[in-house]
């Protein structure tokens, strides 16, 4: 039996930050010193974005409160709201996300309707409210009020391997079931001004975004790619627990994001490989760039370059990736999905190609994940069951 995730769509708030507008407005804020300014520079043009997404409205040109709480347009100051009223805007806004996101992807799995799902699975680490973003989706969707509901919070950037894994638990346990799987994360709730190179790393790097997939072992025609999920692994490195942390301030969330976490992913991401890559000997015994498609978390351009030179993937295998962290920024648990869409939407070699996919997170907690692509074809056609990304392996014996 296969568990597939079979229909994949994102959303994200209106608001657009273009990188070097937001730069500006950072390296200018009172109170930072020589040596901050500096930084803000440096962060924010190094960070390989060009545009994020903020549920901060207040970050528009455009938008100009009387009594603003974020973002003082006219004085061209960041304000420094308590949590209380960063977590008061995250249950608006989250909750437009999620349940946009989740009813894109049930409107776009084929023979699957809001009466089928079983189990939702949502997911996000940037606030907290109850009922919750699953009860907010179960009322907008539709959906049974029987149906299974799991909330999977403060996890961090990796929390989309969970949620997969969990989702496919649930489907090799009961073949009928169809799980709908939906993270949203809102990390712009969270920025401020700041000397500290953590805080202001943090400041140039996150977004906000949503992704949702839906998930089934149920046999179904398709009339887009899909994506078989074949093995998940998780493997803690021996170091890096003060280096990738996420902690709860007066003043929001404080993230920890040391320049120490590319030097641990390079020195012990071929070890977190090893136990993933031993589900499929014929994908171990070969180059790392056989497999066709790399799912990089773009948790920063240093990451991505650590990944690529470690591997010795080619440029081809991190456009995913970067062009993801180009567009959107780094949105947490997010954004593996927004890379695995990209893979989704490139046109087919083979009617199956691997994917390797991977987040990093606090911890440093590294998930896996390998999967299959699967062309769109009928579920009785042949080449649907023709054994894992053989055309993988066959272009590679060509090579």
């Amino acid at each position: 039996m296969t568990v597939t995730l079979r229909s994949l769509e994102t959303a994200v708030p209106p608001t657009i930050l273009v990188q070097t507008e937001a730069r500006d407005v950072f390296a200018a804020q009172p109170g930072l010193t020589r040596l901050g300014r500096r930084l803000v520079q440096t962060c924010f043009d190094q960070s390989a974005i060009d545009t994020r997404h903020t549920a901060v409205a207040e970050m528009s040109t455009t938008v100009h409160p009387d009594s603003p709480v974020f973002f003082d347009l006219a004085a061209g100051l960041l304000l420094n709201p308590g949590t209380k009223a960063r977590n008061d805007l995250f249950a608006v806004e989250a909750s437009t996300l999620f349940i946009e996101a989740a009813a894109a992807a049930v409107a776009a799995c084929d023979g699957v309707g809001p009466a089928d799902i079983t189990h939702v699975i949502t997911v996000s680490c940037t606030g907290f409210f109850n009922p919750g973003p699953d009860y907010k989706i179960v009322r907008a969707l539709g959906l049974d009020p029987a149906v299974q509901r799991y909330h999977l919070g403060f996890m961090g950037c990796y929390a989309a391997f969970p949620a997969l894994r969990a989702a496919k638990a649930f489907c090799d346990a009961d073949p009928q079931a169809v799980v709908l799987v939906v993270s949203a994360e809102l990390c712009s709730l969270h920025v401020r001004t700041s000397n500290d190179p953590d805080t202001i790393m943090g400041s140039s790097l996150f977004a906000d975004g949503a992704a949702a997939a839906v998930v089934t072992a149920r046999e179904l025609p398709s009339t887009r790619a899909v994506i078989d999920l074949d093995h998940f692994e998780t493997v803690l490195t021996p170091v890096g627990e003060d280096s990738m942390a996420w902690n709860i301030g007066d003043q929001g969330f404080e993230m920890v994001l040391t320049t120490y976490v590319p030097r641990i992913i390079d020195d012990h991401i071929v070890g977190a490989l090893e136990p993933l890559l031993a589900h499929e000997p014929a994908l171990a015994a070969r180059p790392y760039r056989d497999i066709r498609h790399w799912a990089i978390h773009p948790g920063g351009r240093s990451i991505l370059d650590k990944v690529e030179a470690k591997l010795q993937l080619t440029a081809d295998q991190l456009v995913p990736s970067r062009e993801t962290l180009r567009n959107f920024g780094n949105m947490s648990s997010a954004t593996v999905m927004f890379v695995l869409k990209h893979i989704l939407g490139l046109p087919a070699v083979d009617a199956r190609e691997s994917i390797c996919a991977m987040a990093f997170g606090p911890g440093l907690t590294v998930e896996t994940g390998l999967f299959t692509k699967v062309a769109a074809v009928p579920a009785n056609d042949p080449r649907r069951t023709a054994g894992a990304a053989v055309g993988d392996l066959e272009n590679a014996a060509a090579r």
